[in-house]
């Protein structure tokens, strides 16, 4: 018998909760154990019900999503965490992922990506909706006029996040800056890194370089 993922879901909004738990109820392997309606009782709540993924609001009364974080951050982090939030500010995704976040989704795609997302996270990986990676792609694409834009997706042995870390890469960024710059931790940086290698054959970084610069993806 499959492990079921055990989900909590903590939001101000009775009726978002009740709305998402009748989503996630029609997944086979998912069970919705628990819900908060503010802040102050999350920690605890998660613990007595043995969540693995806690769906967090930002927006929480009497404590807020990020000081959930910190106080997550101050102890072992009893789950991971999908932060649900009304906004796609990148200082706020930045903020919350520094703070241990494994995911981030905005209520308009929560209905759309919530199953996406929190398989993904369950299973180690980080998660951005659509909306949140347009945001980081135009901010990475802005602060980097070296790359070559237009060679971005074309590849079709490399995921799109794959061929973002051989341009970092080739830009000569080092693990700890490609984490800050794409929003992800530095272990996912790692396996990115170990997966591109073995895809490509390649053994080392100088070849992930030869790379970049034989299939234009930087520009000179």
């Amino acid at each position: 018998m499959t492990q079921k993922i055990r989900i909590h879901l903590a939001d101000d909004h009775q009726v978002l909760i009740d709305g998402l738990t009748n989503l996630l109820q029609t997944v086979d392997n998912f069970e919705v154990v628990g819900n908060s309606l503010d802040g102050t009782s999350v920690y605890d709540d998660v613990i007595s019900n043995n969540a693995d993924i806690l769906v967090l609001d930002i927006s929480m009364p009497k404590k807020d999503g990020i000081d959930v974080l910190k106080d997550f951050s101050k102890k072992q982090f009893p789950c991971k965490v999908i932060i649900l939030s009304s906004y796609d500010d990148l200082k706020i995704v930045k903020e919350v992922m520094k703070l241990g976040a494994k995911g981030y989704l905005t209520k308009k795609c929560a209905g759309e990506n919530i199953i996406e997302a929190i398989e993904a996270v369950y299973q180690g990986q980080e998660y951005f909706c659509d909306a949140v990676r347009d945001k980081i792609f135009n901010s990475f694409m802005h602060n980097n006029p070296k790359l070559n834009k237009n060679n971005y997706v074309k590849n079709p042995v490399l995921s799109t996040r794959e061929i973002e870390i051989i341009k970092l890469i080739a830009l000569e960024y080092s693990g700890k800056q490609i984490s800050e710059e794409l929003f992800i931790s530095m272990h996912t940086v790692e396996s990115h890194r170990k997966n591109i290698m073995k895809k490509l054959n390649i053994t080392s970084t100088i070849g992930l370089v030869k790379y970049a610069l034989k299939n234009d993806l930087i520009n000179a």
